[in-house]
């Protein structure tokens, strides 16, 4: 048995996916605008299960490492195809951050596969008074609104990425298994580049398994994990002494990505008093191809 500051690792995997994924750079004059611009474009986007899309704020970017100087957003955006990708990226970048004061939205993909014509699609806002150029290097759209300008980059790179790594937080109550999840959350938000935690906070409470017991779901509540239905169930994964699971969800830009930030996490997660054992949610590889298991992560 593996344990990690006293607290035991399951000998088991996360069940990860693949799927499409663009990455965008929001700016702005202050960094407050350019976080409600990226909090906004990434909103409603938890889980493709039910949201429209799955996306998140990856970290902020100096202004020394922006195309026009000023301070930056890096946001994530992911679909299971590049057509509906590219519909979520024209959405959100339109009504969330051309809307927001002062902001423009850049290309921030690195090694992209593809191009999407997002930005071409966004200047028609411009009604005919929209203007091409190049800024910075990029090709990009200067879209009048009533404030001055939006400036747009004319397309967006995407590529294969990385969704659904995960680790879950057994704990002996509430207040122990949120802090833990909130230090794992910390972590690897200041130590791992290239990710996103979807989730609200980067925590999910809720937790689902494909399908549904009882009715025509396309998934429903993970009850192996639930610990309120503990002695309910006779295929209960909850230990006695457990009465609070957490799940932390990350998104990358690549597996070695993903899996540092799932090491990361869990490190700083035990560390926790209260904190009983780390396990991880699959659906024993019949959904997803790619397999991280605890174990030698760790």
């Amino acid at each position: 048995m593996l344990r990690l500051d006293g607290v035991e690792i399951e000998d088991t995997f996360a069940e990860a996916f693949m799927m499409w994924a663009g990455r965008v750079m929001v700016t702005a004059d202050e960094e407050r605008w350019a976080l409600a611009a990226a909090r906004a474009a990434t909103g409603f986007a938890a889980s493709i299960i039910m949201s429209p899309a799955e996306a998140g704020i990856e970290g902020m970017i100096p202004p020394e490492r922006t195309p026009d100087g000023r301070v930056g957003v890096l946001i994530q955006i992911y679909h299971q195809t590049r057509r509906e990708l590219k519909a979520q990226m024209i959405q959100r970048i339109s009504q969330c951050v051309m809307t927001c004061p002062t902001t423009a939205a850049f290309d921030a993909m690195e090694d992209a596969e593809r191009r999407l014509k997002v930005g071409r699609s966004i200047r028609l806002f411009g009604d005919g008074f929209q203007k091409r150029d190049d800024y910075a290097g990029r090709r990009i759209w200067r879209i009048p609104v009533m404030e001055g300008e939006f400036i747009v980059e004319d397309s967006f790179g995407v590529k294969k990425a990385v969704a659904g790594g995960n680790f879950l937080i057994l704990a002996e109550n509430v207040k122990s298994g949120l802090l833990a999840a909130e230090k794992a959350v910390e972590a690897i938000s200041q130590s791992v580049r290239g990710v996103i935690l979807p989730f609200p906070g980067g925590i999910c409470r809720s937790g689902s398994k494909v399908g549904s017991l009882k009715y025509k779901l396309k998934a429903s509540t993970n009850h192996l994990y639930c610990p309120r239905l503990r002695e309910v169930t006779s295929d209960s994964k909850v230990p006695k002494n457990v009465n609070c699971v957490y799940e932390i969800v990350i998104n990358g830009l690549s597996l070695e990505s993903v899996r540092l930030a799932m090491a990361e996490g869990i490190k700083a997660a035990v560390k926790v008093p209260g904190v009983v054992k780390i396990s991880a949610g699959n659906y024993g590889g019949r959904i997803g191809p790619i397999k991280i298991y605890l174990h030698e992560l760790l």
